[in-house]
C-alpha cells in the first residue's frame, strides 16, 4: 500500500449517537479508517448502516485501564471526543454520572492520548453553549468570549472538561480544538428533543386520519437551531484547519421561537392538527434566547449553514413519516 492509499485514523468517542452516527458517516466519505467503542448496553441502531465499515468495541469510558489500551492499540491520528451525559435536565438528577462521565471520561481520554508515542494531528472537544447560563441582555448574540455562568449540573461538567483541555493543551501540548455546537436537530434524534418529538407526534397524527389536538408546553423560547449534518462538517473541517488552543462557535446566528419550528412543522402536516398548551407541560427556563455567533469559524475554515430551517423540519419529518409506517 502506497502512503498516498493510507487511510486516516479517527477515533469517534458517542459514535453510537445521534451526532456521532453522522460524523462516522462523514469522516467515512472521506475515506477515514473509523474506530469507536460504545458503551455497556448501548444500542446501535444509529449506526447499524455502517457496521461493517466501522472499528468498534465495548467498555465503559470511566474504566480508564480499557482506554488507554484501547487508544494505544488504535494510534489515532484525530479523536473527536463526543460521549457525554448530555441531558441538561436529567443532569440535575443525576449529577454525580454527569460529573463522571463529563469530567472523568475526558480525563481518561486525554491522558490515554498523552501517552501515545505517535503525536495526535488533532483532538476536537465537544463542549456546549449551556455554560453561558445566564446572561444579560437576555437577547444578545453570544460570541466565544462571553463569561461563563453556568445553571445546571451539565453545564458545571462542561466548563471543568474545557478547563481539563485547556490544560491539556497548554502543559501536554495536546493539540486539542473545543467546539461549542448550539442546537442541532435531524433525522435519528430522539424524542428527548423538541423537533423530533413534534415530528413523530404530527406523524402518528397523519397515519390515524383523525382531526386531533396536540399538547403543548411553553412555546416561547427561542433557539438558535442548525442540521446535525452542518454541525458535522464544521467538526471536520476544525480537526483539518482549527487552531490548536482555539474555541469555536457552530451555529446559525439565528433564533426560532419553538412556535415557529412548530408552526412550519404543523404547515407541512397532511391532516388537520390544532394546538393546546398544558401548563403542566411548561417548565421554567433559565435561558429564554440562545443566540450564537459563527464568525470566528466562518474566518478560520471557512465554515458557514448550508441547511434551512424548513428542510432540517422536513427531513426530519419524513424520517418519522417512514418509521411510523
Amino acid at each position: 500500500m502506497t502512503k498516498r492509499q493510507i487511510k486516516k485514523k479517527a477515533l469517534i468517542t458517542g459514535i453510537a449517537g445521534f451526532a456521532g452516527s453522522y460524523l462516522a458517516e462523514y469522516l467515512l466519505e472521506k475515506k477515514y479508517k473509523i474506530y469507536g467503542f460504545l458503551a455497556p448496553g448501548e444500542k446501535t441502531d444509529n449506526i447499524k448502516h455502517l457496521k461493517n465499515n466501522l472499528n468498534l468495541e465495548r467498555f465503559n469510558i470511566l474504566n480508564e485501564n480499557k482506554v488507554e489500551n484501547f487508544i494505544k492499540k488504535v494510534k489515532p491520528e484525530y479523536i473527536f471526543h463526543l460521549a457525554a451525559f448530555s441531558s441538561v435536565g436529567q443532569s440535575y438528577k443525576n449529577e454525580k454520572l454527569t460529573i463522571d462521565v463529563n469530567f472523568d471520561g475526558t480525563l481518561n481520554i486525554l491522558k490515554a492520548a498523552a501517552s501515545l508515542i505517535t503525536p495526535l494531528k488533532k483532538i476536537i472537544f465537544i463542549s456546549s453553549p449551556d455554560i453561558y447560563g445566564q446572561f444579560k441582555p437576555a437577547g444578545k448574540t453570544l460570541k466565544e468570549n462571553q463569561p461563563f455562568n453556568p445553571v445546571s449540573p451539565y453545564a458545571v461538567s462542561k466548563i471543568a472538561a474545557e478547563y481539563l483541555c485547556r490544560f491539556y493543551s497548554l502543559h501536554h501540548k495536546l493539540p486539542i480544538v473545543r467546539i461549542r455546537p448550539f442546537n442541532h436537530t435531524g433525522p435519528r434524534q430522539t424524542t428527548n428533543f423538541v423537533v423530533p418529538s413534534f415530528c413523530k407526534q404530527i406523524a402518528e397524527m397523519e397515519k390515524s386520519g383523525k382531526k386531533v389536538t396536540m399538547l403543548v408546553g411553553d412555546l416561547s423560547n427561542k433557539r438558535d437551531l442548525s442540521d446535525v449534518r452542518d454541525i458535522v462538517r464544521g467538526y471536520y473541517l476544525l480537526s483539518e484547519k482549527g487552531l490548536s488552543g482555539e474555541v469555536y462557535h457552530l451555529c446559525t446566528g439565528r433564533a426560532a421561537s419553538i412556535r415557529e419550528v412548530l408552526n412550519k412543522l404543523l404547515k407541512m402536516a397532511t391532516v388537520e392538527i390544532k394546538v393546546k398548551e398544558d401548563i403542566s407541560r411548561f417548565r421554567k427556563s433559565d435561558i429564554p434566547i440562545l443566540r450564537g455567533d459563527y464568525k470566528k469559524a466562518k474566518k478560520a475554515v471557512g465554515w458557514s449553514p448550508e441547511y434551512k430551517l424548513e428542510q432540517i423540519l422536513l427531513d426530519t419529518l419524513d424520517f418519522w413519516r417512514n418509521r411510523i409506517k
